[in-house]
C-alpha cells in the first residue's frame, strides 16, 4: 500500500494508490469517492421526535406558552443520525449500538430499514428504554426539549456482544466513526477494544467525544469536540485563541491523538495537528434555523473525506460546508448529495434543493402543516416536458400552498411506456421539473404507481389530469379516508410527448 499523508501529519492507517484528494478535485469526483466507502458507526443511538405546532397565546393557568398541536414526526438521532448522513452519500453503512425492547425501539428500527442502514450491530437491552429526544417546535423555533433516557453504562453481556460485532465488521470497512453522547454505550472498555481492533487492521477511527474522561479515547486518531467539550476534558476555561490552542495541544499529547478538530458554531472550525501547523476554517455565512445534528454531520463528512483519501484540510472544509447546510434546516436532517455538490462546485442551484428524499420530504411537509399550509401532490413521467405539463402544474399549484411532484424513475417509466422510454434520464427530468417556479419539491419513486408514496406523504389534495375520472385515480381511497380531496385538472392544449416524438421522427427520418 502507498503511504498517505494528512496535511501536516502521517497516518499509516489510510492509504491510496491514487494519492490524496484535495478540494481542487471536482465535486462529482469527491462524492463518487465517498459513495464507494464502507463505514462503521458505533455509539449512542437516539430516536428524535418532533412535535410541530403554533404558539399564539400564553396560558391563563401559568406564565407559559400554549403550543397548539399540528403534527408529529420522528427521525434518526445520535449515532443513527451520523450513520444517516453517511448513508445519504451512498456509503455502505454499518451501525452498532443499543436500543430498548420497546415501541420506540421498533420505530427506530423501521427508520433504519427505511434509510437502508445495516443495523445488524444494533442490540436490544430489555432493561433500558430506547433513548428518545422530543423537540417541540413552533414557528421554526424549538421551545422545549424532553429527554427520555437512562445513562447507565452498557451491561457487560451487551458489551461483549458489541465487541464480537466489531471484531467481525472492522476488517470489512474503510474506517470507523464513534458517536459518544454520554449515554453509556461507548465505555472505556469498548473503546479500548475498538482501538486495538482498528490498529490491528490499520483502520482509521474518529470520535465525537463526551465527558471529562479524555483518556478513554487513547488510540483514537481524531477527536471532534466543541469548545465546551474541550473545556470539560481540559479542566479549564477557554476564553481566547491562545487558551484554545494550549488546551488543544494538551489534549493531543495526553490522548495521543493525530489531530483535534474543534467545532465552534458561528466561529467555524479550528484544526490542530500533532505534526505540522493547525488552521482555522470560518463558518459558512447562512441563516441558522436549528443547530440540531450539526455535530453529527460534521464528524460524518470529516470522516468520509479522510476515509476517501482527502487531506485533512480538504476534509475539514467539506465537513464545515455540510454542517452549514444542515443548520439551515429545522430538525436533525442530513445534507443531501445535491446540496453538497452545489456547495463544492460553488454554483448555486435552486433546483437541487427541491429534489428530495422521502425522510426529508416527510419532515418538511410536517413543518408546512404546522403552519397550516395545504399540501398538493401529483405525479407523472414528465418525459420531454411541454406546454401541457407546465400549465397542468400551474393549475395544480393554485389548489394549495406546497406542490410536490412524484416523478417516475426510469425503470418504472419503461414498465409503463415501453423499453424505448424515457427519452430523458430521471435526474435530468427531476431538475427540469424542479426548475418550474410552481413546483416546490420533486421526489423520484420506483413503483409504477404512486400509491405507497401517497400513503407516506398524506397530501391534502391529490391532483390528476383531465384524462382521469375520480374513480380511476390511484390513491383516491387513501386520501379521502383521512379527509383529503381529489381534484381533476383539465389538460390545456392538445400536445403530448408521444406526438412530439412522432414529429421529430417524421422530420428527421
Amino acid at each position: 500500500m502507498a503511504r498517505c499523508h494528512w496535511v501536516g501529519f502521517h497516518n499509516p492507517r489510510i492509504a491510496s494508490h491514487r494519492g490524496e484528494r484535495t478540494m481542487a478535485s471536482g465535486g462529482e469526483d469527491v462524492l463518487s469517492a465517498m459513495g464507494r466507502l464502507k463505514v462503521l458507526v458505533v455509539g449512542d443511538i437516539i430516536l428524535d421526535g418532533y412535535i410541530w405546532g403554533m404558539v399564539e397565546r400564553v396560558s391563563p393557568e401559568a406564565p407559559v406558552q400554549v403550543l397548539e398541536w399540528r403534527s408529529e414526526s420522528s427521525g434518526l438521532g445520535g449515532a443513527a443520525n451520523v450513520a444517516h448522513n453517511v448513508r445519504c452519500m451512498g456509503c455502505h453503512t454499518y451501525l452498532a449500538g443499543v436500543i430498548g425492547n420497546d415501541q420506540k425501539g421498533k420505530e427506530l428500527t423501521s427508520l433504519l430499514r427505511e434509510a437502508d442502514i445495516d443495523a445488524s450491530g444494533v442490540l436490544e437491552d430489555p432493561d433500558k428504554p430506547t433513548i428518545n429526544k422530543i423537540r417541540m417546535i413552533a414557528q421554526q423555533q424549538q421551545i422545549l426539549r424532553i429527554d427520555r433516557e437512562q445513562r447507565t453504562p452498557l451491561r457487560p453481556a451487551l458489551e461483549r456482544q458489541l465487541e464480537r460485532f466489531l471484531k467481525k465488521t472492522v476488517p470489512k470497512v474503510d474506517g470507523v466513526i464513534c458517536s459518544d453522547y454520554g449515554k453509556g454505550t461507548l465505555t472505556a472498555g469498548l473503546l479500548t477494544t475498538l482501538s486495538t481492533i482498528t490498529r490491528e487492521h490499520s483502520k482509521p477511527v474518529i470520535a465525537d467525544p463526551k465527558g471529562s474522561d479524555h483518556l478513554k479515547y487513547k488510540g483514537i486518531d481524531i477527536l471532534t469536540p466543541n469548545v465546551q467539550e474541550l473545556e470539560l476534558m481540559d479542566g479549564g476555561l477557554i476564553a481566547s485563541e491562545e487558551s484554545l490552542r494550549k488546551a488543544a495541544r494538551r489534549l493531543i499529547r495526553s490522548a495521543g491523538l493525530k489531530a483535534l478538530v474543534v467545532t465552534r458554531g458561528k466561529d467555524g472550525m479550528s484544526v490542530f495537528q500533532r505534526r505540522g501547523h493547525g488552521f482555522h476554517i470560518p463558518a459558512q455565512a447562512r441563516e441558522v434555523f436549528d443547530v440540531s445534528g450539526a455535530g453529527d454531520t460534521a464528524i460524518a463528512f470529516l470522516a468520509m473525506g479522510l476515509f476517501a483519501q482527502m487531506d485533512l484540510k480538504a476534509a475539514a472544509n467539506i465537513a464545515n460546508k455540510a454542517a452549514g447546510i444542515v443548520v439551515g434546516k429545522v430538525g436533525a436532517l442530513p445534507a443531501s448529495p445535491a446540496e453538497l455538490l452545489q456547495e463544492l462546485n460553488e454554483s448555486p442551484s435552486h433546483t437541487s434543493q427541491k429534489i428530495v428524499r422521502l425522510p426529508e420530504l416527510k419532515r418538511t411537509l410536517s413543518q408546512a402543516r404546522s403552519q397550516q399550509r395545504r399540501i398538493v401532490f401529483t405525479n407523472g413521467c414528465f418525459d420531454l416536458l411541454h406546454i401541457g405539463h407546465i400549465r397542468y402544474l400551474q393549475l395544480a399549484k393554485r389548489l394549495g400552498d406546497v406542490l410536490v411532484v412524484g416523478l417516475n424513475s426510469d425503470s418504472s417509466v419503461r414498465k409503463i411506456k415501453g423499453p424505448e422510454r424515457p427519452v430523458i434520464h430521471e435526474e435530468e427530468r427531476a431538475h427540469i421539473v424542479a426548475a418550474l417556479s410552481d413546483v416546490d419539491y420533486v421526489i423520484i419513486f420506483p413503483e409504477t404507481t404512486p400509491r405507497r408514496l401517497i400513503a407516506e406523504l398524506a397530501p391534502d389534495i391529490l391532483v390528476k389530469g383531465g384524462d382521469y375520472t375520480p374513480e380511476t385515480v390511484v390513491g383516491r381511497d387513501i386520501v379521502e379516508r383521512y379527509g383529503g380531496k381529489v381534484e381533476i385538472v383539465p389538460y390545456v392544449g392538445s400536445v403530448s410527448t408521444t406526438e412530439i416524438m412522432q414529429r421529430i421522427a417524421e422530420r428527421f427520418n
